[in-house]
């Protein structure tokens, strides 16, 4: 592919591993700008700026927590202001416990919903004066497959993924105006590194891919990439589902 996204400017929430990490990558790699958001982990934040500035590319860090509103507006105004334009978005940030459902708080469900739908709508209100400046602006929301299928132990996230399409069709509407796609990518089975310790969610282990291979964090990368790019310009509201067949939808 060339460098379709040559003088657009992304910003990446959660980027510091796994899909968040390679979707930074992908987008470098056509040329765009990237800011490369992560909360906590400055470490791994810095290392995916270092690695696109080693293939070339321009990034910058910004550490910031998305269910945090003035820290997302702050984001925002650093990335107009050092990168010069927003014209594509990225919200791939998300926490996704289990939890058996008798046991789930309202302070789990709260925690996991600030971040999934809280931290999608206050990226896109920071981001959207400048997308619309953009006149070619690009939201592209990160989903879950167990929203469609169904997960035990995932209620709240089940739900926080599944407001995130109908938070997708609404930007559809409501943005077409400005010149303003939102699509949102659904990854299946996902190959990523996890936290020592920690175990693949339940449904991996119950689901099967028709191609007969687990996805790569580049799946999921190579779809974000298309689909901020000029060739899906006429594409919105939709759900893409990068699965190996996992899921029909």
């Amino acid at each position: 592919m060339t460098n379709e996204l040559a003088g657009r400017v992304a910003i990446v929430t959660g980027a510091g591993r796994n899909i968040g990490r390679a979707i930074a990558l992908a987008l470098a790699d056509a040329g765009a700008a990237v800011a490369v958001n992560g909360r906590a982990n400055r470490a791994e934040v810095d290392a995916v700026v270092a690695e696109i500035e080693s293939r070339g590319g321009r990034a910058l860090a910004l550490m910031a927590d998305v269910s945090d509103e003035p820290a997302v507006q702050r984001m925002a105004g650093a990335v107009a202001d050092r990168l010069g334009r927003i014209d594509i978005l990225v919200n791939n940030a998300a926490v996704r416990p289990e939890k058996p459902f008798e046991s789930l708080s309202l302070a789990d469900w709260r925690a996991v919903h600030s971040v999934i739908l809280d931290g999608a709508f206050l990226t896109v209100k920071a981001a959207l004066p400048h997308l619309k400046a953009s006149g070619s602006g690009a939201v592209i929301n990160i989903g879950g497959m167990s929203a469609h299928t169904g997960a035990r132990q995932r209620a709240h996230v089940l739900a926080a993924k599944s407001g995130l399409i109908g938070f997708t069709k609404a930007l559809a509407c409501d943005l077409a105006g400005d010149g303003i796609t939102a699509n949102c990518v659904v990854p299946g089975l996902i190959d990523t590194v996890r936290a020592p310790g920690t175990k693949p969610p339940q449904h991996h282990q119950s689901s099967k891919t028709l191609v007969g291979r687990s996805g790569t964090p580049q799946d999921i990368a190579a779809a974000v990439r298309f689909l901020a790019g000029p060739e899906a310009r006429y594409i919105t509201g939709q759900s893409l589902h990068v699965n190996g067949g996992a899921y029909l939808g």
